[in-house]
């Protein structure tokens, strides 16, 4: 029997509720959204800080420490033994997990690919903490605008950007590769304080002019 290899099939990715669900972001595509999203919606980056929640092996930390002055980095699961930028080993669920710098100072932003089925945990604890001043914004397969749970979610919280992206951002369990495919279709949201008028934007085609041999394992720049 030949595999079903239609879009509603492959855009689905099962995950067992204990797992990490640890997918890197491709470094390009948050750099699309620094250049094509904050910009637009914050102006100059390179004065403010941010918090990466779920930073895993820092694909996503990198790019940002490119546009802002601080990145802070945590995860719940230590990968320092992978990438020793950790700065923290924390469950940003947990009230309180805050670095005392950050408790004390705030960030403006908080950027993240959270686990899928945490989406909205990780939205509304970014959301509702009072010492992120200026916004939030987590990178989510474009099926994360769908269900009644996440209605409630913008209706509460209306983002001000739902950005989609027009290319594929390929994405491999545990690891980053540069030649994987995928038929899942991700989008940034992005929360700024005191702007609830939701606009629906697109990212360009940009990867091809965003990515850096730099980003990817030696063994994948070098096939």
């Amino acid at each position: 029997m030949s595999q079903n290899r239609s879009h509603a099939v492959m855009a689905q990715r099962a995950e067992p509720h204990d797992s990490l669900d640890f997918f890197p972001t491709p470094p390009w595509a948050t750099r699309a959204l620094c250049w094509h999203v904050l910009r637009e919606l914050f102006g100059p980056t390179e004065d403010m800080t941010v918090w990466e929640p779920a930073c895993g092996i820092g694909s996503m930390v990198m790019p940002l420490k490119e546009r802002f002055r601080r990145v802070y980095s945590s995860d719940v699961h230590d990968y320092s033994h992978l990438w020793p930028g950790q700065e923290r080993v924390d469950d940003f669920l947990m009230y309180g997990s805050e670095s005392p710098c950050i408790e004390k100072q705030g960030v403006d932003l908080i950027v993240t690919n959270p686990p899928f089925r945490l989406g909205v945990q990780f939205a509304r604890r970014a959301l509702e903490a009072p010492f992120v001043h200026r916004g939030v914004a987590l990178l989510v397969r474009t099926a994360f605008l769908e269900s009644v749970e996440r209605h409630r979610l913008f209706t509460e919280h209306p983002p001000a950007v739902v950005a989609q992206f027009v290319e594929r951002v390929p994405m491999v369990k545990g690891r980053l590769s540069r030649t994987a495919s995928t038929a899942t279709s991700y989008a940034w949201i992005v929360w700024a304080r005191g702007n609830t008028d939701t606009r629906l934007r697109w990212i360009p085609p940009c990867r091809k002019a965003l990515e850096r041999a730099s980003d990817w394992p030696a063994d994948e720049v070098a096939a």
